[in-house]
């Protein structure tokens, strides 16, 4: 593929993960678990972004 529609898929894939993670922690931590129930969930999404976000840089925008 070329570099531009790699950037392009990869910033679709990450936009939709991102949502989709973020979502599911905002309904953990607002329902019955409550924010510190939720939290700990919360903080392995955020990692877990910015593995993803490091993974993109790496691959598609970094590469020469």
């Amino acid at each position: 593929m070329s570099r531009l529609t790699n950037i392009l898929m990869g910033v679709i894939g990450t936009g939709l993960m991102m949502t989709f993670v973020l979502g599911l922690a905002h309904s953990i931590s607002t329902g019955f678990a409550g924010f510190w129930g939720g939290l700990p969930f919360l903080c392995i999404a955020v990692f877990v972004i910015a593995l993803a976000l490091y993974n993109f840089w790496e691959d598609a925008v970094k590469k020469d």
